[in-house]
């Protein structure tokens, strides 16, 4: 299951009235910069990576009918191999989690779409969204 880190440390930075749009703008400006990499295991069960995805900076956006951030990440895969994790890095908030290139597997987060090859030297690209409405929710819990 997808699970985000830092996003305490985010809202620190803030003395605004924490809303959707201030979170939002917070988000922005956190992942600007934002990767993606997916690991999986080689043939003696050591994890290794197999690609580093950067944010294509004209697609980060923000919906703000839906609260929701997109954004898509592309890279080349540096090595064959299963996905198996991935983990989505901005300054301070991120996300981690399952992933796979089949459909329906049991506890899996992120389905990489069909640009993931698990081909050395192929480009991939994944669609990212975070639901500010959503985090909003979890704050309670964090302050």
């Amino acid at each position: 299951m997808r699970q985000e880190f830092g996003l305490a440390d985010l809202i620190q930075s803030t003395r605004q009235r924490l809303t959707a749009s201030t979170l939002s703008t917070l988000l922005l400006d956190d992942l600007r910069d934002c990767r993606c990499v997916i690991f999986g295991k080689n043939a003696d069960k050591i994890p290794i990576l197999l690609a580093e995805l950067h944010l294509t900076p004209e697609s980060l956006s923000y919906e703000c009918f839906d609260k929701r951030l997109d954004f898509r990440v592309t890279g080349i895969i540096q090595e064959d191999g299963a996905p198996l994790t991935y983990k989505v890095q901005g300054q301070r908030y991120g996300f981690h989690g399952r992933c796979s290139t089949i459909p329906h597997v049991c506890g899996v987060d992120l389905y990489l779409n069909d640009s993931y090859t698990e081909k050395k030297g192929d480009t991939a690209q994944q669609r990212f969204s975070i639901s500010t409405k959503r985090l909003l929710t979890r704050l309670p819990k964090i302050r």
